[in-house]
């Protein structure tokens, strides 16, 4: 039998087995098949976001081992996981700033599978790619907030052998010796690199800039005499502070340091800027509700078990939490006065 003839005799056995349908109540019946197909996976996916979770959930933090992300991230991730009946597995995926582990989240299936740690560079980093003409890393609209956890003010940070003991003394140094220091920072536009830009301008100092993968490896740098000073989270650096390798000179607060209540702020001494490195959980944008839910629940519940109150303030970094509503508000406002001075630093090779 020829191909031809195998479709008609095809056809005129399904009208002979199915009396009275004609093409187009065929194609009803396929499409109401297709719609029926449709619904049972959505339902399907509904089902599992309501068993959420059933395996283990990956937190993305997109620095090295070391700093603030990664010593916040971790306590949290096991606490939610200990409260989720899952385990959270940290997976440090640092690049760029922070931009590829930020990227690779916002890019993520959004299932509640893939969590982010984020500092406030997740903010800074959309407008860097503007101001440098290059393709957006990613947007702030593809990332959802569901808890802040920590605001640390950034703090000042030398050598405990620097020539200078105090804020005043430090400035004095920079200004005889413009452009001889340098300081170190997570990467271009990020947490550590913004604030000294800021400082930089306010006062027209001249100190370069020579970006790190991370906090973790900048602190090394200046333990290891490659660089002079960092502007960091108190979480970063409190340990060598406490053993007398570095001295914080200011910090970029309003109010006292619970770590480091005799650090005084720049505020105090003259210079009125300010920059908090606050550290955030986040999911892809479009993740079901329910999950946001439970999400938003055990980030709560973590934020105050004893284990990780210990373990996050012991580092320096008091419990600064906000829950996703006034999370969501407190990042729309501070996004916007970071726009602006990244877009007041302008380009940076």
């Amino acid at each position: 039998m020829t191909c031809s003839k195998r479709r008609v005799f095809l056809h005129t056995a399904a009208k002979a087995s199915l009396p009275g349908l004609g093409i187009s109540a065929l194609k009803t019946t396929a499409t109401s098949l297709a719609g029926l197909s449709t619904a049972l996976m959505l339902r399907s996916a509904q089902a599992q976001a309501e068993r959420y979770p059933i395996h283990p959930i990956t937190m993305v933090v997109p620095f090295p081992p070391g700093g603030v992300a990664d010593t916040v991230g971790r306590p949290m991730a096991e606490a939610m996981g200990r409260m989720l009946g899952q385990p959270i597995v940290i997976e440090n995926k640092a690049g760029a700033g922070g931009a590829l582990g930020m990227a690779h989240v916002a890019r993520a299936k959004p299932d509640g599978y893939t969590l982010l740690m984020a500092l406030v560079s997740i903010s800074t980093i959309p407008v860097a790619d503007e101001v440098l003409g290059r393709p957006a890393s990613f947007s702030l609209q593809q990332l959802t907030p569901i808890a802040r956890i920590t605001a640390d003010p950034t703090v000042l940070a030398v050598r405990a052998d620097a020539p200078y003991k105090t804020y005043a003394e430090f400035e004095r140094y920079v200004k005889a010796h413009q452009g001889k220091l340098n300081y170190g920072s997570s990467g271009n536009y990020g947490t550590m690199h913004v604030p000294m830009e800021m400082l930089k301008l306010a006062r027209e100092l001249k100190i370069t800039h020579v970006p790190y993968k991370g906090a973790g490896p900048a602190v090394l740098g200046l333990l290891g005499g490659e660089i002079d000073l960092v502007a960091t989270g108190p979480a970063s650096i409190l340990s060598h502070v406490k053993t007398g390798k570095i001295r914080v000179l200011a910090h970029w607060g309003k109010d006292a340091l619970q770590s480091m209540p005799d650090v005084p702020s720049l505020e105090q001494l003259g210079v009125p800027i300010q920059f908090s490195q606050w550290s955030g959980i986040f999911v892809p944008t479009g993740t079901p509700s329910t999950v946001i839910e439970q999400l938003r629940q055990v980030a709560k519940q973590a934020a105050i078990d004893a284990k990780v109150q210990g373990t996050i303030t012991k580092a320096g970094s008091p419990i600064q939490y906000l829950d996703a509503p006034e999370f969501a508000q407190f990042w729309a406002n501070d996004a916007k006065l970071l726009a602006e001075v990244v877009r007041r630093i302008g380009k940076v090779d």
